[in-house]
């Protein structure tokens, strides 16, 4: 028997989606949370394992502490944002059982082992970016200088195995779904734009665009583009539909479904018999006939990194897309009667007050059902990362407000960092209360039954929006300093 192993998507900030579920973590403008689909397939290899997301399932540290006493390994994804908590309770947890050993893996680990070894004392070794097998391996007794992949302390001197290639026979992983129906209650997941309930999972690892904000390509499952046959998804989707009757809609959430013409329609030909509502990634050079047949097959709606409206923005970040191309991509999705969530950033390399405007009339010509405004975050590891630190635009490393929502930490010259705050709010405001935008959600709510779930969205993201107005408000008042604050106050 392989040592009993806990697989841990943490507890953090409250609400927090993050880690083994995100690829951009943060504590959302709505509660949501996406799935850990990378901690499944190892949980899948080792009997008598358990894979904890604790997060949506509301598990608190202090009962995390008190389940860890019952395992021999723990393995824990840990991320940028949620890094200094996670520590805690990985120190706190080898506290309460001493013989636990204890392995992190995600990007942060990836990025700075040394420091990750040097910061955390309950460490017994951190994985580099994929991590499936040499967990397992860990767990089935190999010793630590035999695992590749790993990074350890040995005699106080840090150890760094050789690079695990890459999983290339996708086929031969486990079913995340299986691991769903044993260890998780799939009614707790949440996306806004997204049927309630969903699952979501894998057909593909890698993504070979080279955006150079994206996190996981360049941290943890790479450029090569690597993918299941077309049978397996399809088999997986049957088994799915049939054990999990109250799921109303299946998520591809690859880096990038559809990058290949000739394996989605043959993915879409197996799905089709199935009968299945499902959605997916999707880049905007998807062509007419590929997303047709996505549509004839059940897919309902597309996510799309439209990222900017500005053509330079587009070119500094290599998103390998033009404006011209994401309006054709939008016009066919209208037309075949296709979904779109269209995500943007504000703040990415050359962003200026005039790009950023660019961005909003660009996202309103577009009029996707539903959008998402994010603020730029340099994620170490990220070339990204390595433009902002070169030339000193990183204001600070925190990237999250205390309370782990999304926080501005790029300042480029013209552009404070409480503009840019301030306009993710007027970019949503100057969408959603247009009349046409504000009846279409509405009327969704009514059609699908949901109004009480739009009732609660809309509180907590309204709550959000105060808050962080409160906050631009703050930090605007300082900069001016004390004598502006007292004549704003007479």
């Amino acid at each position: 028997m392989p040592l009993k192993t806990l697989l841990l998507n943490p507890p953090s900030f409250e609400n927090f989606d993050g880690g083994a579920s995100s690829r951009w973590p943060a504590v959302r403008e709505i509660e949501s949370y996406w799935y850990p689909v990378w901690l499944t397939y190892p949980a899948g290899m080792l009997e008598g394992s358990r894979l904890l997301d604790a997060p949506p399932h509301h598990v608190s540290a202090e009962e995390t502490i008190n389940i860890c006493k019952d395992y021999e390994f723990l393995v824990l994804f840990t991320s940028t944002v949620g890094w200094e908590g996670d520590q805690r309770l990985a120190e706190a947890i080898k506290a309460a059982n001493p013989k636990i050993k204890v392995a992190f893996v995600g990007p942060p680990v990836t990025t700075d082992p040394d420091r990750a070894l040097n910061e955390c004392s309950a460490l017994d070794f951190i994985c580099r970016r994929e991590f499936d097998f040499s967990v397992v391996e860990f767990a089935q007794g190999k010793p630590l200088s035999e695992i590749l992949g790993i990074s350890y302390k040995k005699d106080g001197k840090i150890i760094h195995n050789p690079d695990r290639p890459q999983a290339e026979d996708l086929d031969a992983m486990p079913w995340a779904t299986k691991i769903y129906k044993r260890d998780m209650d799939v009614t707790r997941y949440n996306v806004p734009f997204l049927m309630h309930p969903y699952i979501a999972l894998y057909s593909t690892r890698g993504c070979p665009a080279q955006c150079t904000f994206c996190l996981w390509p360049q941290t943890l499952s790479g450029h090569a583009w690597r993918k299941r046959s077309t049978d397996d998804v399809a088999a997986e989707m049957k088994w799915a539909k049939e054990n999990f009757p109250e799921v109303k809609e299946f998520f591809f959430d690859d880096d990038t479904f559809n990058i290949q013409k000739g394996r989605t329609i043959e993915l879409c030909e197996k799905l089709k018999p199935i009968g299945l509502t499902w959605s997916c990634t999707s880049r905007v050079t998807t062509d007419y006939d590929t997303l047709k047949a996505m549509k004839d097959a059940g897919c309902r709606l597309l996510i799309v990194g439209f990222e900017s409206g500005d053509p330079q923005i587009l070119k500094n970040i290599k998103k390998g897309a033009t404006v011209e191309r994401a309006r054709d991509f939008a016009r066919d999705c209208h037309s075949l009667g296709l979904t779109i969530h269209a995500d943007f950033i504000l703040g990415l390399p050359g962003e200026t007050k005039e790009s950023i405007r660019n961005t909003i009339n660009f996202a309103k010509s577009l009029d996707c059902e539903t959008i998402q405004v994010s603020i730029a975050h340099a994620y170490p590891g990220t070339e990204f990362y390595e433009f902002a630190q070169k030339n000193g635009f990183i204001t600070n490393e925190k990237m999250e407000d205390g309370g782990g929502h999304q926080m501005a930490h790029i300042e480029y010259p013209g552009l404070p960092v409480d503009y840019v705050m301030e306009m993710v709010h007027r970019f949503y405001d100057e969408y959603y209360f247009r009349p046409k935008a504000a009846f279409r959600v509405v009327w969704k709510a009514v059609v699908n039954r949901d109004v009480p779930r739009l009732y609660v969205e809309a509180k907590a993201f309204l709550k959000l929006r105060a808050q962080r107005n409160k906050a631009v408000k703050v930090s605007r008042s300082h900069k001016a300093g004390p004598h502006a604050t007292q004549g704003a106050g007479a």
